[in-house]
């Protein structure tokens, strides 16, 4: 009697483990025929909606649902998405949460929070949620907030983490334009010079960004020739297509052909 109660148990299981396998086979199935239609398609929703019916353990189906919610203007459906997500994988998607935070939402406080949880989560290692090191994320974050010190501490310590590890030429060259940016707001405009001229350095000298930081200096030092021919190439720059922009929604302090325009008449 113990031996087929033994044999039973043994085969509940065996049973119970390829119903899970097979669990999450079926989702992952649906999930990849549902990834083919346009991200926020209701197609692709329903389809990411049927995986996460079928598994909802499988994290990768559960977080992209929320994306598709976010794209398509639904906050009240993303956060309780995401949050789910989160439960399920918290080292993966809390740094993502974090990102929608910053960029969608722009709640730079509660950005900060999750880098800065998922940063706990994995003490021996700097995570890079969105291919960026949450460094480098909340360099951005203390920007947004104008606490400048804290903006630059954090860049900083990214830029000088991937010059150890990789190279100066490795560094996000963004991460130089907004370290330049804080700097240039504290009116420390040598040092705002010199991460505008790194930008420029490393974006083969086209970035209509620090050139216009740059003839805003030259302004401020009285330096007006210069400052005219830096905006008229920032104008060129622009116009090619060398800014700083984001997909989907509007970058950290980004400059539009106006900014360039009145900037130049009030030069003339």
């Amino acid at each position: 009697m113990e031996r087929l109660l033994k044999l039973f148990l043994s085969i509940a299981v065996a049973f119970s483990a390829l119903s899970c396998d097979s669990k999450r086979e079926r989702a992952e199935a649906v999930y990849k025929r549902a990834i083919h239609y346009p991200q926020g398609s209701m197609m692709s929703i329903n389809g990411i909606k049927r995986a996460t019916e079928i598994d909802s353990t499988y994290d990768e189906a559960v977080r992209e649902l929320s994306v598709a919610y976010l794209k398509r203007g639904l906050p009240h459906k993303w956060k309780p998405q995401i949050d789910k997500a989160i439960e399920c994988a918290p080292s993966l998607w809390q740094g993502y949460r974090g990102y929608n935070y910053l960029w969608f939402y722009r709640d730079y406080k509660k950005a900060i929070a999750d880098f800065d949880a998922t940063d706990s989560l994995t003490p021996n290692f700097i995570d890079a949620p969105q291919g960026h090191s949450v460094d480098y994320w909340r360099g951005i974050c203390y920007l947004g907030l104008k606490d400048y010190k804290n903006s630059i501490a954090y860049f900083d310590k990214y830029i000088n983490t991937e010059i150890e590890e990789s190279g100066e030429d490795w560094v996000e060259v963004t991460a130089f334009l907004y370290r330049g940016i804080a700097y240039f707001e504290t009116e420390n405009y040598d040092q705002a010079l010199l991460n505008f001229e790194k930008q420029l350095q490393y974006s083969r000298n086209q970035s209509a960004d620090a050139k216009y930081y740059k003839a805003l200096i030259f302004k401020f030092q009285g330096r007006i020739k210069e400052a005219m021919v830096l905006i008229e190439e920032a104008i060129n720059d622009y116009n090619i297509g060398y800014y700083n922009n984001r997909p989907y929604v509007e970058t950290l302090r980004q400059i539009y052909p106006e900014d360039l325009d009145a900037f130049r008449s009030n030069l003339k």
